[in-house]
Parts: structure tokens; sequence; C-alpha cells
């Protein structure tokens, strides 16, 4: 009877980027099964990117099971290779790519800006991570380690957090397939098979140099055209001054419609020191659909900021956006200040929900945190001086942009 159970865990999956894909243990059938895990089908990749590009609709659930599929390919490379890794760190590695990504609020990056404060959600992950390991006898211990960097094996924590690891290698070529931006369609098949390790190091066999370079100049091709593209950019600052403001009026008691997950984070100031086990289990019921269902209905809302910024997003009336390689001339802002001051007869602290600015940063690859690549001579050596390609060197360079945000008319 057990062999059956065990055999119904073990699924085939069909994967719209990569075919079928399979569920290659008991345990992490049972992860994927968990409701903390299921949430992961409610909260979008991508935010609100398909405001721009209509079929970036994906999720992360979608996301983490692509990474756990690659990491399975990686492990059977580097076992190929001669790397000795034990079925408990296989299955370890597997797991911490799988739960990378598990404390990623709704609408992902915008919850961390507004409804919660202080704590990241590679934060809220670890702390999922360590109470689905209260729940399944401890079985997540070495999943954790490697998550946090603790194991004593620096390659496992490479594959889950570096410059060319597992999650970079599903999110650049997904993205590309839902958004249709072919730029970034990168081979993660071949740049797994040039993996290696070397010195406990994660390193790329030279054959594979042309593909690293493909891969970081894909990588600055999608931040431009795709993750900070104007329209996203604008429509994530207006959701996260939407919400800043629902937080303002329920700090002030003004009734807001909302669902029981959502009004706890509005009524009540969350941050990394009271963020304990009930108010963990109260975010693992909040996704996209509570925050899009209580924006629906603040667009009738009586507070004249909080329903013009619900109607920007519900009807994608966005503010307008400007963008430039310096920073916006003093003179120049205060004028689009005044103006629209004058328009709206708005307060100067009313007026920083639609009038704002910022910059954008986009570097394509940190030195600081090198792609090795191993020489046919067995040298070590950084991608950058590696590569016969100036422009890799010229990707170290953070690209900084300035942007002014202001209503339309």
């Amino acid at each position: 009877m057990l062999n059956n159970q065990q055999t119904n865990k073990l699924k085939i999956l069909n994967d719209p980027v990569y075919g079928f894909i399979s569920i290659p243990d008991t345990l992490i059938f049972d992860i994927i099964e968990h409701r903390y895990f299921q949430r992961l089908r409610r909260v979008t990749q991508m935010g609100l990117s398909n405001l721009v590009y209509p079929g970036a609709n994906h999720t992360r659930f979608h996301h983490a099971l692509g990474c756990m599929h690659l990491m399975q390919k990686t492990i059977e490379i580097l076992r190929s290779k001669n790397v000795t890794i034990s079925e408990e760190e296989k299955n370890g590695v597997i797991i911490a790519i799988l739960l990378h990504d598990i404390g990623h609020g709704a609408f992902s990056h915008a919850l961390e800006h507004s409804i919660v404060n202080g704590i990241s959600h590679e934060e809220i992950s670890l702390k999922f991570m360590k109470a689905l390991n209260e729940e399944f006898g401890g079985k997540l211990k070495v999943a954790i380690e490697i998550f946090e960097g603790k194991y004593p094996r620096k390659f496992l924590h490479q594959l889950i957090s570096s410059q060319l690891d597992i999650d970079r290698l599903d999110y650049l070529k997904r993205d590309s397939f839902y958004t249709g931006v072919a730029e970034g369609n990168i081979s993660s098949d071949r740049l797994i098979a040039m993996m290696n390790v070397v010195n406990d190091e994660l390193v790329i066999e030279e054959k594979g140099i042309y593909s690293v370079e493909k891969f970081i100049i894909a990588r600055r091709l999608m931040y431009w055209q795709v993750y900070l593209h104007k329209t996203g950019l604008v429509a994530e600052n207006i959701l996260v001054n939407l919400l800043k403001r629902a937080k303002e009026l329920a700090s002030s008691n003004v009734a807001l419609f909302a669902s029981h997950s959502l009004k706890f984070f509005l009524y009540n100031n969350i941050c990394k020191e009271n963020f304990s086990k009930e108010v963990l289990e109260t975010f693992s019921k909040l996704d996209d659909y509570d925050v899009l269902s209580a924006i629906k209905e603040w667009t009738m809302h009586d507070d004249y900021i909080l329903s013009s910024l619900a109607k920007m997003i519900i009807h994608r009336n966005l503010l307008r956006i400007e963008l430039q390689d310096i920073p916006f001339n003093k003179d120049y802002v205060k004028e689009v200040t005044e103006k629209i001051q004058q328009d709206k007869g708005l307060s100067v602290e009313e007026l920083q929900y639609f009038v704002f600015s910022g910059t954008i940063v986009n570097q394509a690859y940190n030195s600081k945190k090198p792609i090795i690549i191993q020489t046919k001579k067995r040298e070590l050596k950084d991608i950058a001086k590696a590569s016969d390609q100036l422009n890799v060197q010229v990707l170290t360079n953070p690209v900084i942009k300035y942007y002014l945000c202001y209503p339309k008319s």
C-alpha cells in the first residue's frame, strides 16, 4: 500500500517552457501540495507587467516548479562530472530552490514597500521554511542550511543565489516566453551542461563562455525592456502609493473594504520584530486576489487619493512618466508640481501620491560576485577577464536612469 502511495506522488507535470517535468521525491510532492506553496498559484511572477505585456500572467508557482526541474538537471550534470552529491544534499538543494520565493507577497515586490515594513521576502521565505521544517519533522534542515549559506559546501548555495543561479536561469527564460520578448531567451540547458565544481566553487567550463556572455546581455536587455519598462515602473509605484494611502487611512480608523488577511496588515503595523508565527499564518492567506478585489472596491471610496489611484490601476489610465539619463532640473520639477497642485487643489502631503521621482539602476554583471570560467589549462578567471568581448567588462558598470511621474492632464 505504501509503495502505491509513493508511486502516486511521483507526478509528471507539463510545463509550457520545458515540456514534461517530474516531481522527484514524495517529500517534495507533499511540500508542493502544502497550502503555503499552493498560495504561489495566486501570486503573479511579474507584478503589473501584464499592463505592458498582456501574456505576462504566469505565477510564482510556475517559476518555482521550473527551478525545481532545472535543479534536477544540474545535479545530474554535476554527478556525471564526478562531483559527489549525496541524496540528502540533492533533496536539500531542490527543496531550497523550490521554496526560495515562497515569502513573496501579493504582486511580489510592491507589498515589501508598503504594508509590511523592514522585512524582505527572503526573510519571510526563511520563516516559511522553518515552519514547514517543524511540520515535516525536521526534514528541511539541510535545505534551510543551504538557503542560508550555512551548509559547508559553498557551491550548493551558489546554485540558489549567485550571478548564474538556477533562479535566474528559469526566470529569464520563462519571462521571455510569457512576454514574447525574444532577447531574454537564454539557453539554460547549455549553461547547466557547462557547469562544474572546482575547490567547492561553481564554475563554467571555457567552451560555455559564449553562452554566459549571451546570458549577461539577455539579462541587461530584459531589465530595460521588461522589468524596468517605464509603464510597468509607473504602475508599480502607483500600487505602492495606493497601499500606503490605504495604510494611512487605516491608521486613522477609516473604514476600508478588505479581506480578513489584507485588513490585518492594513490595520496593524507589521515589521521584522513582530512577524510572529501567527502573523506568518495570516500572511500565508494573502495573495493578489485580496489586493485586486480591494482595489476594485476602492475605486468607489470617498477618499479622493485612494479612489483616484485605484482607478488608475483598474482602468490602466496611469500617470505620465518621464525617463532620462541625468537628474531632473529642480526648477522643472517645481514648475510641474505647482501646476498639478493648482489644477487638483491638493495639499503638499496629498501631492506626493501623484507627483514623485526616483532612480532605477541596471547592473548586468557585478564583478564583486564573479562568474568563474575554468579555462582549458584549468585556470580560473572572472568572465569579465576571460571574455574577448569588451561588452562584458562594460556591463560591470551600473547604468542609472532618473524618472519623474505626474498626472497627464
